[in-house]
């Protein structure tokens, strides 16, 4: 007996992607890494502690984030994803890459140290900054909002300190984002 199979169709960084037949338990870090070949999510706990896995859902009100590794492929059906790999820009005519802002201070501050956990830090952090730009908060609130919004992450090399430490030093230097 086989097991059951649906079409899914969504886009994936801007791109659009499907319909694709996958079965029905397929977690969603499967058909990225399997299907799509976006490897740069990563792969952690299994169990949706860590949040290494961790993508954004493009909404009208901002993104959202979620846990690949315990979603399956079909609560995505129909949604607008960006994984790790969508956020830097290339420019057609020249190949230039510009980062995020978010990628270039975890770059400028070395966030990072096996780099397992960076992906989930990297998106989470995006949503923030979005948020930030829809929405400006109190200086004084900056640290909980940052605590609020990386807090569930788990980071083994426990770099945690260079990760809040850029994403506090790049909201503090962004016009706009603090009132």
């Amino acid at each position: 007996m086989s097991a059951a199979r649906f079409f899914v169709e969504m886009h994936v960084n801007g791109q659009k992607i499907g319909p694709i037949e996958v079965p029905k338990q397929t977690m969603m870090i499967q058909f990225l890494h399997e299907y799509l070949n976006l490897t740069g999510t990563k792969f952690g706990c299994g169990a949706g502690v860590c949040h290494a896995c961790v993508i954004l859902e493009q909404t009208d009100s901002g993104y959202r984030a979620h846990r690949t590794c315990i979603t399956g492929v079909g609560a995505f059906n129909g949604k607008s994803l960006v994984t790790v790999e969508g956020h830097a820009q290339i420019d057609p005519d020249t190949g230039e890459v510009t980062l995020h802002p978010v990628q270039q201070a975890f770059i400028e501050h070395f966030s990072f140290q096996c780099g397992w956990c960076t992906p989930g830090f990297v998106n989470e952090a995006i949503a923030l900054y979005d948020s930030l730009e829809r929405n400006p908060i109190p200086k004084d609130k900056l640290r909980a909002t940052i605590d609020t919004a990386l807090g569930d992450h788990i980071c083994r090399c426990t770099g945690y300190v260079k990760y809040y430490r850029a994403i506090e030093d790049l909201l503090t230097s962004q016009p706009g984002l603090l009132l």
